[in-house]
């Protein structure tokens, strides 16, 4: 099938939650690329403008990216958040959603900047000061969210063993293979055992008042510098209910577009008078930044396991996959050699 005629397709199936978005026919749909998990869309319709995504759903991956990201979006937007897409409709049934369109460009890897940290602080801290809103129960919780630190480092153990998939049967699978056996996983076992060790009550869930909402997966990978100069948030298939010390971890170390460690005590800051116990925040974050970092060394490699190729196939996202493995495996090396341990 040729990529104008699945276009067309999915524009016959979209049509009815396209109406209830307020969208017209007749309609074009154009493609926007970039995007490694879900298949995006601009709309455009007599002066009219949307985004429209197609989630990606595979049995492998049981989780209900279009429930989270809109559920999450509205939420936030009824709390009066403005830094993300409008949520216009969606047809869970098709695994479609309609948002508002956002022009803009992506921050440049080394342009991030103390004031964009403040600016993502507080989008944060806009909608989880409404996080006792009755509606907020309803959201699920995050993809992979941990509430103690035995989770916590579970959850990372977990991103270590499932390395162990990676084939080695070509030679950029054996660098990867010997990055795991020899780097990965010895560091790994330095940071469980000191964080661990560290932690007075590791099995103790973390009280409710000290869990927040979270975007998830959230940093300026998702984000995009808008006209008027001011950032706007997307993509939070992955939102919910979390640890805020999490939320911090993931947020400094994503690499994509890197967020330099010394605007941590910013963002950090930023937060901390949300929960019950700041100190007690403060202190989980930087007892778990090492172990995010190692989780996010795990992430950089999924680029070698199968369900990659899964997603980035639906989602149009072509390219060299063999520069892209080349790519990851030199951020890993480089993220080891900075490990905060």
């Amino acid at each position: 099938m040729s990529d104008a005629v699945a276009i067309d397709e999915l524009g016959r199936r979209a049509e009815s939650v396209l109406r209830a978005a307020g969208i017209s026919t007749p309609y074009r749909l154009e493609a926007i690329t970039g995007g490694g998990n879900n298949r995006v869309f601009r709309v455009e319709a007599a002066g009219q403008e949307a985004l429209l995504k197609a989630y990606f759903r595979h049995p492998d991956d049981p989780r209900d990216r279009l429930r989270a990201d809109f559920g999450f979006s509205t939420f936030a937007w009824d709390a009066g958040a403005r830094a993300l897409p409008r949520p216009l409709a969606c047809d869970p049934a098709a695994g479609l959603g309609v948002y508002g369109f956002v022009a803009g460009r992506k921050l440049a890897p080394g342009e991030v900047t103390a004031a964009h940290v403040v600016e993502a602080a507080a989008f944060v801290k806009g909608f989880n000061d409404r996080r006792a809103d009755p509606r907020a129960a309803a959201l699920p919780e995050a993809s992979e969210a941990c509430f103690s630190i035995a989770s916590h480092l579970a959850c990372v153990d977990r991103r270590v063993e499932r390395l162990r998939g990676i084939d080695a049967a070509s030679p950029l699978g054996r660098e990867a293979t010997t990055l795991v056996v020899d780097r990965i996983q010895p560091a790994w076992g330095r940071v469980h055992d000191a964080v661990r060790f560290a932690a007075a009550t590791p099995d103790e869930p973390l009280a409710a008042a000290d869990r927040c909402l979270s975007p998830s997966d959230f940093g300026f990978h998702n984000a995009l510098v808008a006209a008027d100069g001011r950032l706007r948030f997307f993509d939070f298939e992955y939102a919910g209910h979390d640890d805020p010390a999490k939320l911090a971890c993931d947020f400094f170390c994503q690499p994509a577009v890197p967020v330099p460690h010394e605007h941590l005590p910013v963002f950090v800051e930023s937060l901390a008078g949300l929960w019950a116990s700041p100190t007690a925040f403060r202190r989980r974050v930087d007892l778990l930044l090492p172990a995010y970092e190692i989780k996010w060394c795990c992430i950089m490699l999924n680029e070698f396991l199968p369900a990659a190729d899964s997603r980035r196939a639906f989602a149009g996202a072509g390219g060299d996959r063999e520069s892209r493995r080349a790519a990851q495996l030199a951020k890993v090396a480089a993220a080891l050699d900075r490990l905060h341990a």
